[in-house]
């Protein structure tokens, strides 16, 4: 599976950007994908995941603000971020876990693929 993260730029607080990872390979609709940011001087953190059944799952910083869903026609996920904070500025990356995982989907350790990750800048 090779993923290709697009979709980032510059917003000002307040604001909205939809972040979208392009997976490549087959049978996309069996796996789970995430979301993590990075910024700079911090640990890689989950921000949002959906399993291959449809479950979602969101850290408590982006609940009520990002939502996340998938087109296993277009293998396409999707991280919508509406009220954008400057805290929310990082290197976005979207992730595959293994097929047919059941986890937590909270911890990097889970995913088997990455892609390159897209810059989000959230100007105060």
């Amino acid at each position: 599976v090779q993923l290709q993260a697009f979709g980032g730029g510059l917003v000002q607080a307040g604001g909205s950007l939809r972040v979208s990872c392009a997976a490549s390979g087959r049978s996309f609709s069996s796996y789970g994908m995430g979301w993590f940011r990075q910024a700079p001087g911090k640990e890689r953190e989950f921000v949002a995941a959906v399993s291959w059944s449809g479950d979602k799952y969101y850290a408590d910083s982006v609940k009520g603000r990002f939502t996340i869903s998938r087109d296993n026609a277009k293998n396409t996920v999707f991280l919508q971020m509406n009220g954008l904070k400057p805290e929310d500025t990082a290197v976005y990356y979207c992730a595959a876990s293994r097929m047919y995982y059941s986890g937590s989907y909270y911890h990097s350790s889970e995913y088997d693929y990455w892609g390159q990750g897209t810059q989000v800048t959230v100007s105060s």
